[in-house]
C-alpha cells in the first residue's frame, strides 16, 4: 500500500467518531453488504462519515491492509477498528454497539 494512501486512510479514521469505508454512498450503496451496515448506523440514529472505497482503488486496495480486514465495509469508532457488516449486525442485536458508542461517548437516538 503506498504510503499516501495509508496516510489518507489514517486521517479518515480521526477525522469522524464514526467512519465506514463503503461501497457506494449512503443514499446509493453498492453492495448488500454496504446497504446493511448503512441500515444498522441510521437506525441507531448515529451521525457517521462514509468513504466511497469504489471512487479510489488505492484507499480500496489499502483499507484492506490498514485493518488487516479483507472485506468492504469497515466500520470504526472511535478512531478503532470494529469490524464489517457481519460483525455490526452481531453487535447491533447483541446491544454491543450502542454499548461501544456509549462508552466512547458518541450521541446516537
Amino acid at each position: 500500500m503506498s504510503d499516501d494512501a495509508q496516510t489518507r486512510i489514517a486521517t479518515a479514521v480521526k477525522s469522524a467518531d464514526v467512519l465506514l469505508f463503503m461501497k457506494g454512498t449512503p443514499l446509493f450503496p453498492q453492495c448488500g453488504f454496504s446497504s446493511r451496515a448503512i441500515a444498522i448506523l441510521d437506525h441507531l440514529g448515529v451521525e457517521y462519515a462514509t468513504v466511497d472505497v469504489l471512487q479510489d482503488p488505492a484507499i480500496r486496495a489499502g483499507i484492506k491492509e490498514y485493518s488487516d480486514w479483507p472485506t468492504i465495509p469497515q466500520l470504526y469508532v472511535g478512531g478503532e477498528f470494529v469490524g464489517g457488516s457481519d460483525i455490526m449486525m452481531e453487535m447491533y442485536e447483541a446491544g454491543e454497539l450502542l454499548e461501544l458508542l456509549d462508552q466512547k461517548g458518541i450521541a446516537h437516538a
